[in-house]
């Protein structure tokens, strides 16, 4: 059985696959932003199962790095990571926000967090083969200007969101080439549509979807093996935004990241 790590495991989808994946055997990490929410989550996933919790705030980088050291430290075995993690485009006609590091808020916690929490991990992934990344993204994809990654001119909050779920999308498809023969899979999905989770509601939307509708796709990329560097409309092989495949593109945005990464 696996150990898995789930971000943004104390509401939503996060928290419906953190009780599928204890109740099919696996050890789940489940992280959470608030101390008492996560030891809470724990509790009821350790009656179901084997559970540890990590609380970390993914809107600060520093917290993101140190998360993935104690995670690989506590767990050498861990072969699945989970990003689900995100921060949705907020409630109608806000303004633009900014993380604890200043970048801004979606774009920090839906790419910028996964792509550090990644890199951490990698190390422990690759000694586990076959260890399999789901990044959690959104068929709601736009292109990051590279001139203004911020999004500090013309600021929408569905904008700020879907270019931050374009970079998770194109991040995948990169690293998938990088990791290619490692052992180490990565795939990106959208779970589903409008599902019943804070987030969406906050956006004023009525929902469609339930989490459990969203659960399959993400169930599937966590558990079986289905290649690497694929792109999911909920358990269906589909088709992200076309810029997200085109090389030059991918590589300005990975120049991009490494300037907000300050690396």
């Amino acid at each position: 059985m696996s150990t898995v790590l789930i971000t943004g495991a104390t509401s939503g989808l996060g928290r419906y696959v953190a009780f599928e994946l204890v109740r099919s055997g696996h050890l789940v990490l489940a992280h959470g932003r608030d101390r008492a929410r996560t030891e809470r989550l724990v509790e009821e996933l350790r009656t179901e199962g084997a559970a540890e919790g990590f609380v970390a705030d993914l809107a600060r980088l520093a917290e993101v790095r140190e998360l993935g050291a104690r995670v690989a430290e506590a767990h050498p075995g861990l072969d699945v990571l989970v990003n689900n993690a995100g921060v949705g485009a907020g409630t109608p006609g806000s303004g633009r926000e900014l993380s604890a590091d200043g970048h801004e808020l979606r774009l920090a916690v839906n790419y910028l967090a996964p792509v550090v929490l990644t890199r951490a991990l990698l190390p422990v992934l690759r000694a586990n083969p076959p260890a399999r990344i789901v990044n959690v993204g959104s068929g709601g994809q736009e292109p990051v200007d590279a001139a203004d990654p911020e999004l500090t001119r013309g600021y929408s909050g569905i904008s700020a969101y879907c270019r931050s779920k374009f970079a998770l999308a194109a991040y995948t498809f990169t690293l998938a080439e990088e990791l290619a023969g490692s052992g180490v899979s990565v795939n990106v999905l959208h779970p589903a549509t409008y599902m019943d989770t804070a987030m969406v509601r906050e956006g004023g939307i009525t929902p469609w979807n339930s989490v459990a509708d969203g659960a399959p796709g993400v169930l599937a990329l966590a558990t079986r093996e289905t290649g690497s560097g694929g792109y999911y409309d909920g358990t269906r092989p589909a088709r992200a935004h076309e810029a997200a495949y085109d090389a030059d593109v991918r590589k300005r945005l990975a120049a991009v990241t490494e300037q907000l990464l300050g690396m």
